[in-house]
């Protein structure tokens, strides 16, 4: 590809380092399109996260924003989301720099609200983001956050339809991509999540624990930690808990002597965990997506097992053991903790994720944005 090929990127937040799921594509597929010679054009919003110098080797331009008024986009028919994105400056820029542009998320597409751009748009679907936060309202306590979330469940059911003015939809896996396709037709193409793909070299056929790793800032995470908790304290079973938040969680972990907390500062304690773990266990109350944190442990663990709606419609299901009550995931830990991690599990795991290659996934997004 020549390097005439321009693209803005608008990302809902500065995608680096990428440690939680949706910056994990957003990151790695930026890495894709500097490997095509794709000139990006890339805009972030600022908030939780410092700006990164690290963006600047794979993009021609890194642009940074401010999000508007908490109160405002809190009282606004738009959803909170994105109403919270609106920026003027951006709008602008994306104007004067004539390239298709790529808004990650539907929380990025305000501009699509306010003004009818020459080039060709497209939008990234994180999730069916309705779905999403109705799962969040259903598993908060918090009463004021449960109340928020309904309520931004109901604006963005309506919001959504601003997909039909957009030139292209690209849905992260097969479940959503038979939602977006049926309700907007053709222009919706299914690309795999991106993320790093390095499967990691095993240096042992058997781990020592079990792992479950997540941000406990988000309720279902903690929910499933809570959940998972309970599957192993009286078993004899070891089970470690890994995020850069202790959350609610540790002080159910402090009372089970078979269970540790593990604090994650940085990908690379991450991998140490994976390289020591025997099986991940993953679980979600909430089906949305792909979860990156699923493709993660297939390329970086070992065995995995994982609720219905963790697996389910992923195109990964033979690589995982499916189990949802709490007996079935007993039953599942011990047989996998009687079998070692040999080498033909991990050339069957390299063949499945040939077809997750983000090589091929920048490639085929790129036909389609150019052609």
């Amino acid at each position: 590809m020549s390097n005439s090929k321009r693209l803005h990127i608008v990302s809902f937040n500065i995608p680096y380092p990428p440690s939680y799921g949706g910056v994990i594509d957003v990151f790695y597929k930026i890495k894709e399109l500097h490997q095509l010679n794709i000139e990006i054009y890339l805009h972030c919003f600022e908030y939780d996260r410092p700006q990164q110098k690290e963006l600047e080797k794979y993009c021609t331009k890194v642009f940074y924003y401010n999000r508007a008024s908490k109160i405002k986009s809190l009282f606004s028919s738009i959803p909170f989301i994105i109403k919270n994105r609106e920026n003027n400056l951006l709008i602008n820029t994306l104007k004067k720099i004539k390239a298709p542009i790529l808004f990650e998320g539907l929380h990025t597409t305000f501009p699509l609200t306010k003004t009818i751009f020459d080039s060709k748009t497209f939008v990234r679907t994180h999730n069916i983001e309705h779905n999403y936060f109705k799962e969040l309202a259903k598993s908060e306590a918090n009463v004021f956050k449960k109340l928020f979330y309904q309520l931004e469940a109901i604006k963005l059911k309506k919001y959504e339809s601003v997909l039909k003015n957009v030139t292209g939809v690209f849905s992260i896996s097969p479940f959503e991509q038979e939602y977006f396709s049926s309700k907007y037709g053709e222009k919706c193409d299914y690309i795999p999540a991106f993320h790093e793909a390095k499967l990691i070299k095993n240096h042992s056929t058997k781990g020592s624990f079990i792992l479950y790793h997540g941000d406990l800032r988000i309720s279902d995470n903690i929910k499933a930690a809570l959940f998972l908790i309970d599957v192993y304290k009286e078993s004899s079973f070891k089970l470690v808990i890994a995020s850069s938040d202790k959350s609610s969680v540790i002080k159910e972990i402090d009372t089970h002597q078979n269970i540790d907390f593990k604090s994650i500062n940085n990908q690379n304690e991450l991998k140490i965990l994976f390289k020591k773990a025997h099986i991940n266990t993953l679980i979600t109350f909430q089906k949305t997506g792909i979860k990156l944190k699923l493709l993660n442990s297939l390329y970086q663990g070992k065995f995995i097992i994982g609720n219905s709606k963790m697996i389910a419609d992923t195109g990964l299901e033979d690589l995982c053991e499916l189990a949802n009550t709490k007996e079935e995931i007993l039953q599942k830990t011990g047989l996998l903790f009687s079998k070692e991690f040999s080498e033909s599990e991990i050339e069957k795991r390299k063949e499945k994720l040939k077809s997750f290659s983000p090589n091929n996934s920048a490639k085929k997004m790129m036909e389609i944005i150019f052609k």
